[in-house]
């Protein structure tokens, strides 16, 4: 039996993000957010949701541009400090000894030391309540050589993200690879074909 937990923001998993963005003096900034994901296919678009009281729902909306730096476990501490203080106190990628990329294509920096970029258009802000959520058309996604496979494809295990979770305000590393989708639930298939 289940047992109800309410209405709550849980849902497994939840990405660990680091939204880029330049304020209007051209500061640089960087928050952690994990309400975010994949939202369209054609065209590639992703969204943040994040409060009117960052510092960083100002520069979105002001600038019409953000990057996603997806960090690696490496860089747990940075993600969890730059969810903790606010870019309007202090230049927090110095603070953490990480370098500022300007993205050529979109009006907002992007963290080298991360494995995985994507440089972010802003198409939508929708309000949803206490939180905006900011759709972006995906224009490039940057990734370092180090991270792809012998196909030229992302490889999880080598950009090594981690995941946030809410109830245990907690970060957690990606587990091992279960199958192979459109791939492992064919055997499913293929036992109703032999019935």
């Amino acid at each position: 039996m289940k047992k109800s937990l309410g209405a709550k923001t849980i849902m497994y998993p939840t990405p660990v993000l680091l939204v880029g963005s330049y304020d209007r003096d051209g500061r640089t900034n960087v928050m952690t957010a994990a309400w975010g994901g994949i939202c369209c296919s054609k065209p590639p678009c992703v969204y943040v949701s994040l409060r009117k009281a960052t510092y960083s729902y100002s520069n979105l909306m002001e600038r019409r541009a953000y990057t996603i730096s997806v960090p690696s476990v490496d860089l747990v501490a940075e993600a969890d400090y730059f969810g903790t203080a606010s870019g309007r106190d202090e230049d927090k990628l110095a603070r953490a000894g990480l370098t500022a990329v300007r993205s050529e294509l979109v009006d907002a920096p992007y963290i080298a030391e991360c494995p995985l970029v994507l440089e972010c258009r802003l198409v939508h802000a929708i309000e949803l309540g206490l939180h905006t959520q900011f759709v972006g058309e995906v224009l490039d996604v940057k990734a370092d050589e180090g991270v792809l496979d012998a196909r030229g494809h992302l490889s999880i295990e080598r950009v090594r993200p981690f995941l946030y979770a809410p109830p245990d305000r907690a970060y957690y590393g990606v587990g091992d690879m279960l199958g192979g989708a459109w791939d492992i639930g064919k055997r499913i298939a293929e036992t109703d074909e032999q019935a």
